[in-house]
């Protein structure tokens, strides 16, 4: 049996497109990780991923975790709600370029529903041009969450690219 799966690359090129969600929770935080923890990075990837069958990384040893979180590129930033994890997301910003890639993103089941979606897109982007990039892009399939996509249009980025695949 074949399975079809719809990928979207998306991108948003300035703050003017942007449109932010803020929350209204006192509670919540979006920090970077520093130093850089790979447990974290593995931690969230397993548990966000399932739902999404991320299964690339699955076979990953300690230290190919560690190596890719050591990229001097690579950015994680973790949302915090009553100091509780509850989800993240992974930059990789490019110097040359002046582009962001929204690597990794996700909230926790049981973080589901309370509006933490929009909220931690937001931070992603705005950080992203904090960086100083020109571009950020993400790319995100029918895998993912039913509001993934719904979440990144949203915000203000725009579909450059469609792509189906047979698996």
């Amino acid at each position: 049996m074949t399975e079809k799966i719809f990928r979207n690359y998306l991108e948003i090129k300035s703050l003017e497109d942007f449109k932010e969600v803020k929350i209204s929770s006192q509670n919540s935080s979006v920090e970077l990780v520093n130093p850089k923890d790979f447990q974290l990075n593995k931690f969230f990837y397993k548990n966000i991923g399932k739902n999404c069958q991320w299964v690339d990384r699955l076979v990953w040893t300690d230290l190919n975790w560690i190596e890719y979180v050591s990229n001097e590129n690579l950015y994680t930033y973790i949302l915090k709600e009553k100091n509780e994890i509850a989800g993240y997301f992974e930059l990789l910003f490019n110097e040359s370029s002046k582009e962001a890639e929204i690597a990794y993103f996700g909230i926790l089941d049981e973080y589901f529903g309370k509006k933490f979606g929009g909220y931690l897109l937001s931070e992603a982007i705005k950080k992203s041009f904090i960086l100083g990039s020109k571009r950020v892009w993400v790319h995100t399939c029918s895998l993912d969450h039913e509001n993934a996509l719904k979440n990144y249009l949203a915000r203000g980025m725009k579909i450059f690219k469609t792509e189906t695949l047979i698996r």
